[in-house]
């Protein structure tokens, strides 16, 4: 196995959050080629593609021309922190998929739609001339919503962690 350097709670914290809006893929190689973690774009692509890691969102650039960006969710390079130290302890990408991880994107997908949808209500609900009342009361709904939509995340999460548990953790006392 070759020598790597994983990074560390305190350095994912500080990468998370000096990017929150997210990252290309090429930062995100970059990010782990001084620790000789191998990683190619051509892995990273298939890491994607089997659901391991979140799919990007287009950003437009600014100028005529431009094109646009892929970002990926700062949460990828934790991911890929993740992956490479189960792929060093001996897992397979096999192994990984069946693992929390594999779920964890999905669940962080659906934060982030349910999200998105939520701040649309919010940004509506602020552009609409509504009678006192009525915008009072739509917006206890989107307050209990966003209560509910984080409860629901929290709790697929959990079951998720009790579904994929490795039996090892599993026999152990509670």
């Amino acid at each position: 196995m070759e020598s790597m350097d994983l990074l560390a709670p305190e350095e994912l914290e500080r990468i998370e959050r000096e990017n929150a809006g997210g990252l290309p893929a090429n930062a995100i190689l970059e990010i782990f080629r001084p620790r000789g973690v191998r990683l190619s774009e051509a892995t990273f692509r298939k890491y994607v593609q089997a659901g391991l890691l979140p799919r990007s969102r287009r950003v437009g650039r600014k100028g005529k021309h431009q094109g646009s960006l892929g970002l990926y969710p700062v949460e990828a390079v934790r991911r890929i922190n993740v992956i490479k130290k189960m792929m060093a302890e001996g897992h397979t990408l096999e192994d990984i998929r069946r693992s929390f991880v594999f779920h964890r994107n999905h669940i962080d997908q659906l934060q982030r739609d349910l999200s998105e949808v939520l701040d649309g209500f919010q940004e509506e609900l602020g552009g609409r001339p509504l009678g006192g009342e009525r915008r009072k009361s739509l917006e206890a709904q989107l307050a209990t919503l966003r209560q509910r939509a984080q409860d629901l995340v929290r709790d697929v999460a959990r079951l998720g962690s009790a579904v994929t548990a490795r039996e090892d953790e599993m026999l152990r006392p509670q």
